[in-house]
C-alpha cells in the first residue's frame, strides 16, 4: 500500500467515526428532547375524542372525567365529539395523530368492528392504539312494550316461536352490544328480527309507542320500565344491576350466552410512550376514586370496571378472541364474504 492509499484508508476510517459519532449524538438528542417532552406533560391542552354524540353514555363519562383529570394534570381536556359509524370515524382520527399525549380518545367495545371487519376498518385496534385503562362497564337490558303477552325472558322466546315472522327487536345499532344479545338469544331458540337504529332516541320512541314490540340496549331505559311504559323481562349479565335488583338476569332466565357486557377504555395513539400513558392513566384513576365521579357514574348507571394499562392490554387480546368466535357463531357476514 503506497502512501496515497494509505492516506485515502485513514480518510475514509475517519469519515466513518465521525459519522458514528454524529448518529450518536443525534441519537441523544432525539432520546434527550423525547425525554424532556415527557417530563413536561402535559404542557398544553389535551384533546380527548369522544367518538359519539353529545348525551350518550360515552359522553356523559367522559365530561365527569374532565374535569378532575384536567385539574390533576394541569391542563384544560377538551372534548371533541366525533359521532359516526359505531365509533370508527373518531378512531380513524386517533390513529393519524401524533403519539404525544395531547390526543386521547375514550370509546367503547372497538374489538367487535375489528372482528367483524379486519380488512376493511381504517385502523387496528391492537396495532394503532395504546391501551391506558378500562375505565367502566356497562350492562343491557330486555324490555317489552306492555302489550307484548310475556312476563319473563323465558316466555318472550316462548312467544316467538308462535309469530310466523318472529319478533322485531330494536337495538343502537348493526355490532351493538344489544344486537349480539338478541343474536345469541336467536342461536338460543328465539325467533327474533334485528332493527338497527343510528338514533337510539328514536328507537326508544318507536317501543314505547308500541310500533315495535321490544328493544335490547342499557340503563337509558329503566326509567321507562319504572314509570311503567315498558317491562324488563331481563339485564344481559351474570349478576343484577344495582340499579334494578329485582330485574333477573338472563342466567337467572336460563340463556347464558347471552351474557355480552359492554364496556368502555380510554386509548393513545400507537408509540404512546409508557412515561404518558402512566401519567394518563395515574390522573384517571384519581377521577375514578373521587366520589363525586363515583356518584355520577353510579346516578348514570355505569358499573366499576378501572383496569390498569398492561391489565387492559391483556382484556382487549381476550374481548377480540371472543367477539370472532361469536361472528363465526352468529354468522354474521364479515370482510371475507363481501
Amino acid at each position: 500500500m503506497n502512501l496515497i492509499q494509505l492516506s485515502r484508508a485513514s480518510m475514509r476510517a475517519v469519515s466513518l467515526a465521525l459519522g458514528s459519532i454524529i448518529s450518536v449524538i443525534g441519537f441523544a438528542g432525539v432520546a434527550h428532547a423525547q425525554g424532556a417532552a415527557e417530563a413536561a406533560y402535559p404542557s398544553k391542552p389535551i384533546r380527548l375524542i369522544v367518538p359519539f354524540a353529545t348525551g350518550s353514555s360515552t359522553d356523559i363519562a367522559a365530561r365527569r372525567l374532565e374535569h378532575h383529570m384536567s385539574r390533576t394534570l394541569g391542563q384544560q381536556i377538551i372534548i371533541d365529539n366525533r359521532a359516526g359509524a359505531l365509533g370508527v370515524i373518531g378512531g380513524e382520527l386517533l390513529k393519524r395523530s401524533a403519539p404525544d399525549g395531547y390526543t386521547l380518545m375514550l370509546t367503547a367495545v372497538p374489538t367487535f368492528q375489528s372482528a367483524l371487519r379486519p380488512k376493511t376498518m381504517p385502523y387496528d385496534v391492537v396495532k394503532d392504539f395504546t391501551p391506558i385503562g378500562r375505565v367502566f362497564t356497562t350492562t343491557n337490558f330486555i324490555v317489552a312494550h306492555p302489550n307484548v303477552p310475556a312476563r319473563s325472558l323465558r316466555e318472550l322466546v316462548a312467544y316467538s316461536k308462535t309469530l310466523p315472522n318472529g319478533l322485531s327487536f330494536a337495538s343502537g345499532g348493526t355490532g351493538s352490544t344489544g344486537h349480539i344479545v338478541g343474536e345469541m338469544l336467536r342461536l338460543s331458540g328465539a325467533k327474533l328480527v334485528h332493527v338497527p337504529y343510528t338514533a337510539v332516541s328514536q328507537g326508544i320512541t318507536d317501543v314505547l309507542g308500541g310500533h315495535l314490540p321490544v328493544m335490547i340496549y342499557t340503563v337509558a331505559l329503566l326509567p321507562h320500565v319504572k314509570s311503567g311504559r315498558l317491562k324488563a323481562l331481563a339485564a344481559a349479565s351474570e349478576k343484577r344491576h344495582f340499579l334494578a335488583t329485582d330485574i333477573p338476569t338472563v342466567v337467572e332466565e336460563g340463556f347464558h350466552d347471552a351474557v355480552i357486557q359492554g364496556w368502555t377504555g380510554l386509548y393513545g395513539p400507537a408509540g404512546l410512550s409508557n412515561a404518558i400513558r402512566d401519567r394518563v392513566y395515574a390522573a384517571l384513576r384519581g377521577a375514578l376514586e373521587d366520589p363525586e365521579v363515583k356518584k355520577a357514574y353510579q346516578e348514570a348507571g355505569l358499573e366499576e370496571g378501572l383496569m390498569k394499562p398492561d391489565e387492559f392490554r391483556a382484556f382487549i387480546d381476550k374481548d377480540l378472541a371472543m367477539w370472532k368466535d361469536i361472528v363465526f357463531r352468529v354468522k354474521l357476514p364479515t370482510d371475507a364474504d363481501r
